[in-house]
């Protein structure tokens, strides 16, 4: 299976709602504009958004005469690419580079450190994964399960460490070794949580004085979790100054348009989205693509 094959399959579940609208035959009236700004509401794209979204492609189908699904679907797949803010650097290929993932528990943070040291790995980077959640020792053995199924080392401390000296001291393994790449896991944080939050900002501050490289702090948003990854995101980038995001677990809801949410709300780039279990599931992150998947265009 391609890639374009595995990102729409990943979608399919956002798909279906819009595919109800797009059916051959339908009109593009009043009826028509109302139903799409409902679905993309009820898909999380959000409000605001979605409002936009529909009144400019109410001018452009005005202007341009458009009134097949296909002409349709590729004008909201262009439209809503728009909404994606583009990155200057992507922090996993652009080396040498440090990258701080963040996010809550369960976000998939552990699981896309995995994915990324080793689809590094087979393209001949040097990488070292950091493991600064010593607070579950369960994240330690898996962190030491993907470094060994990738073949890359992972340092860590013993449970219960301070997590801003780790990052301190993976920074300064990476510096004797000349890794190009380090990838430091953090230990999952309730946004609600300011003193949670506040020894995060610690690990970003003592990482980012420390590395002579550049650093990235990147928020893993689980999909799954709708408007409520919003606030999470608002929340972690108040606090860190976001960098840019990771949206994982699109495959497992019907409401893959909180990504234009976050990523527009927030004026912050996608490096990476996770649309499946394996590692080409993790896939680099291209906003028509993503958007054409997402309303049923062909890729």
């Amino acid at each position: 299976m391609g890639l374009a094959d595995r990102l729409r399959k990943g979608l399919e579940k956002s798909r279906e709602a819009l595919n109800q609208i797009f059916y051959m035959g339908g009109e593009v009236d009043e009826q028509f504009w109302e139903d799409l700004e409902d679905t993309l509401v009820m898909g999380d794209i959000g409000p605001e958004v979605a409002m936009q979204v529909v009144d400019d492609l109410r001018e452009l189908s005005a202007k341009q005469a458009l009134r097949t699904a296909d002409q349709m679907r590729e004008a909201l797949a262009k439209r809503l690419a728009e909404a994606f803010p583009t990155a200057e650097r992507d922090p996993f290929d652009d080396t040498p580079s440090c990258v701080i993932f963040v996010g809550i528990n369960g976000a998939g943070k552990t699981t896309t450190v995995g994915k990324l040291a080793g689809a590094a790995k087979e393209r001949g980077t040097s990488v070292l994964i950091g493991g600064a959640d010593t607070f579950r020792a369960a994240a330690i053995e898996q962190l030491k399960v993907w470094g060994e199924r990738s073949g890359v080392e992972v340092v860590t401390r013993e449970r219960g460490a301070d997590p801003a000296s780790v990052c301190y001291d993976v920074i300064e393994s990476a510096e004797k070794q000349g890794s190009e790449l380090v990838l430091l896991d953090t230990a999952g944080r309730l946004h609600t949580s300011p003193e949670l939050m506040r020894e995060l900002a610690k690990v970003v501050s003592v990482t980012r004085k420390r590395a002579q490289m550049p650093v990235t702090v990147v928020l893993v948003v689980d999909a799954t979790t709708g408007q409520n990854g919003l606030n999470q995101a608002k929340e972690f980038n108040e606090a860190l100054d976001l960098d840019g995001l990771i949206v994982t677990k699109l495959d497992g809801t019907s409401k893959g348009g909180i990504a234009v949410s976050i990523a527009s709300r927030l004026g912050l780039p996608i490096y990476r989205i996770g649309v499946g279990e394996s590692m080409e599931d993790l896939q680099r992150f291209d906003a028509l693509d993503f958007c054409r998947a997402l309303v049923g265009e062909s890729l």
